[in-house]
């Protein structure tokens, strides 16, 4: 191959790449619809309602986008393994679905900001007075058994706490419930069907323990569409958006920088 023949498939391998990368905004925009992968199995991000129609915190947010980008939605059901694989193989634009960020993931797909929250804490009910970790002491906390707030309250917990060990989520659950435990260790996600079911008396967060909030997911180099997403994002923070989402499905204040101990 002669140089100039190199130099001009170089030159053209560069076109290609940098129009493509940069296209998938204006392909959206041109096609009026914008195609989201999205939960349906796991409440309260992604889930069927009683309409047989999609709802949650997560559907809320790409409604949102296509709608601040005055196209269509198009909600694409995924599970959490062949969320990541849609989103390669373009059947979707964005990943909105309970999507954590990893060095592993970001091998192979862009995040941006994140959209909402995800941690795990301990939680109970406004009246009991707990604020950081030393006020466990003498307290009674529900922990699943083996779980990653079960290994990480016994190694930062007062020795004074007293800590309740069950065998699964649901049992956990029902013990914090009929009262058996004061606090419950989890998921923030659990705490909106706790509160669904306590008849009034809510539950609130009261220590973060580690903290992972949600990302969308896009494919690598589309710069457009990640800073045309960021910023409309961004905007959904300022103006309250995403705080008003928060308090509909989780029921506590939009946040995603908790202090994680």
């Amino acid at each position: 191959m002669t140089i100039r023949k190199y130099v001009c498939l170089i030159l053209s391998l560069f076109i290609f790449y940098t129009t493509s990368s940069h296209a998938e905004l204006e392909d959206i925009l041109k096609r009026g619809t914008l195609k989201v992968a999205i939960p349906t199995d796991y409440p309260p991000f992604g889930f069927v309602g009683t309409d047989l129609q999609a709802q949650g915190y997560d559907i809320d947010v790409a409604k949102y986008l296509a709608k601040q980008l005055n196209v269509k939605i198009e909600l694409v059901p995924v599970t959490s393994a062949n969320r990541i694989p849609y989103l390669q193989t373009q059947k979707v634009d964005l990943i909105i679905s309970t999507l954590g960020k990893t060095a592993e993931r970001e091998n192979v797909i862009d995040f941006t900001i994140p959209y909402g929250p995800f941690y795990l804490g301990v939680f109970g009910s406004p009246s009991i007075s707990v604020n950081k970790i030393e006020d466990l002491a003498d307290k009674t906390v529900g922990v699943t058994r083996g779980g990653l707030e079960d290994i990480m309250l016994s190694e930062i917990a007062p020795k004074q706490t007293i800590i309740k060990r069950y065998e699964d989520n649901n049992t956990t659950l029902t013990a914090y419930l009929s009262g058996q435990v004061e606090l419950i260790s989890t998921g923030n996600v659990i705490i909106y069907a706790i509160n669904n079911m306590s008849n009034g008396k809510p539950t609130v967060g009261k220590i973060t323990l580690k903290n992972s909030p949600n990302h969308i997911g896009l494919r690598k180099d589309e710069p457009n569409l990640k800073n045309k997403v960021n910023t409309l994002l961004q905007q959904a923070i300022n103006d309250g958006t995403l705080n008003s989402y928060s308090q509909k499905w989780l029921g506590m204040p939009f946040t995603t920088d908790q202090q994680t101990m």
